[in-house]
Order: C-alpha cells, then structure tokens, then sequence
C-alpha cells in the first residue's frame, strides 16, 4: 500500500465524537464525491468512490450523524478495466431531506442554497470542525507522495471557488498551502516536509506523523553525513592539490638556482615537504627542530611558492 492510502486507511477508522464534526467531515465528502440525484421513481443521494476507505468513512459518518439506512452497491467494468466503484446511497427522501439540511445543501422549505464548488462557512467555524473537513477532502480527493523520494501534499479540486475555500481553511491552522491550475482541475498544495507533518497533525492522522517523522529523520542523517563527507573530501583534495603545487614549485626552485639558496628555514621546509609530499601542514610542523605551528608552515610554503613564481616570470621576460 502507498505512504498515501496508509494515510487514508488510517483516517478512514477515526469517527468525531461530535455531531457537529461529524457533519462538517460529511459535507467535505459530499462536496467533493457527492450527487444528488432524481429518478423518476424519487431522489437519491449517493457517493461514487473507487477509494474503499472513503466508502466506509462516509458510512461510518451517516450511520452515526443520521442513523440513516444506506444502499451500498460495487459496479465492476470488466471491459474497459477499471478498478471497482463503491456506490453509498441515500433513497428515503426523510433522511436525504436530514442530510441536506445539515450540510446546507437546503433550507428548511427544501430550496437549493448550495453555492458553486463550496461548502457553507457555517460548517467550518470552529477549529475541530476545519480539521474535520479537511480529513474528509483528503479522504476524497487528495494525495501524498511517498516521504523517502520527495514531500508532497495535494487535493485536487473541480472549481476555482472550491480550492480558495480549502486553501483558507488549510492556512486557517498557520499553514502556507499554494493552489495551481492543472488542466482542468484546482490543485490545494505544500510542498514542506515540515508542513505535511503538521497537516497530518490536523488531520489527526498520528500513526502516519509518526512514519513520516521517522523518515525525515533518517534523510536527514544520510544528508547531513553525506554533506560532512563531501566537506571532509573537498578538504582532502583541497590539502593534496596544495601540496603537489608545493612540491612542483620547490622542484621548479631546485632546478634553476638551486635549493641552497634559499635562507635556512624556507630549505629546511622545503626538505620535509620533499621527504613528506602527503603530510598535512601540521605534521610537517613537528618534524622541525624547534617545532612550528600550523600556520607558520604555511607561511614559509607561501613564500616558497612566491619565489618560485617570481622565477618563472622573470624566465618569461
């Protein structure tokens, strides 16, 4: 199973103890996966999801909010293989009329007072219920991608009005959700490792935080060991090239006024650095008689270098 139906497996198993979020976690659903339908024989409800955590979400939720009686039907197209689509639904026009009215898809005189692509604000006034919501539009139209290639959060919405709602609820929690045009569809975003920690936080999704936190810390020790080693490389070739210079230039000195005339201490480190091409700078220090420091090798290397370089400009004049 993928990081995201671990996600949704999880969510789908958790029931809000309150109505009120029940409710709001139902309109989500409804919003996003939702028809209302008319036959001529009367209206039906229903959900269509190919997703069998959402279908047992959405059951769990009316059967708890309305103690209402569902129709669950499982259609199959063996011809063009598509996976199986769960059909939740709602015939008896008391409990649909239940339904409508407490998602304010109608009013109490059965009006429609449903605006385009967006669920009633009344539903998502509190903080609870905002969380509940938007389990519910994870539940039925968002993604995650899998933490050990990449952090990625989405939901996919069908209109613009929809995905500004969504957006404003998700940044109501100090989030910072992003929405894109993919063709046809509003696309709710983030992109942060830290956020989709938080936002699996709201959801209330802890078993998957816990994953995911388990993951972000392992990538961050292969990076943070990667980084040191590459410092650690960098470093080493940065010492060997330095010292292949220093002994090309000490060799260059050598062949053309020899190394006797150089002052004492310079011939004397110019000696170890022949004897020792690999040491470090303050290994080298210590096999000198008295002993020198780090820097005050490097300074007599310098001049040597200096010198060798002085010579090979004047040989170009």
């Amino acid at each position: 199973m993928s990081f995201s139906g671990e996600v949704k497996e999880e969510l789908s198993r958790q029931l809000p103890k309150s109505r009120h979020c029940q409710i709001a976690e139902i309109a989500a659903i409804l919003s996003f996966a939702g028809k209302l339908e008319e036959f001529q024989e009367g209206k039906q409800l229903s959900v269509y999801t190919e997703n069998i955590f959402l279908a047992r979400k959405y059951f769990m939720l009316i059967r708890e909010a309305f103690h209402a009686n569902m129709n669950i039907a499982v259609r199959q197209n063996v011809y063009l293989h598509k996976s199986r689509m769960f059909v939740i639904s709602l015939k008896d026009i008391a409990e649909i009329r239940k339904v409508l009215q407490a998602v304010k898809w109608q009013n109490e005189q059965g009006e429609d007072i449903r605006s385009p692509g967006v669920a009633n604000g009344l539903l998502v006034q509190k903080s609870c219920c905002r969380r509940a919501f938007i389990r519910g539009a994870f539940l039925s139209a968002g993604s995650m991608s899998n933490p050990e290639k990449s952090y990625h959060f989405e939901l996919v919405c069908a209109a613009e009005g929809r995905a500004n709602q969504l957006q404003e609820i998700i940044n109501s929690f100090q989030m910072d959700a992003k929405i894109v045009k993919r063709k046809k569809s509003y696309v709710v975003y983030l992109k942060e490792g830290e956020q989709i920690v938080d936002m699996l936080n709201i959801m209330e999704a802890h078993v998957a935080l816990m994953n995911l936190e388990n993951v972000r810390i392992l990538k961050e020790m292969r990076n943070s060991v990667n980084r040191q080693v590459n410092c650690e490389t960098a470093n080493i070739n940065k010492t060997v090239n330095a010292a292949v210079k220093q002994v090309e230039d000490i060799n260059y000195i050598k062949s053309v006024r020899g190394l006797d005339s150089l002052p004492d201490n310079l011939k004397e480190i110019a000696l170890l650095r022949l004897k020792y091409p690999q040491a470090a700078l303050k290994e080298l220090g210590t096999f000198l008689d008295p002993p020198v420091g780090k820097s005050g090798v490097n300074h007599r290397l310098r001049k040597i270098c200096e010198m060798a370089e002085e010579l090979k400009q004047a040989k170009k004049r």
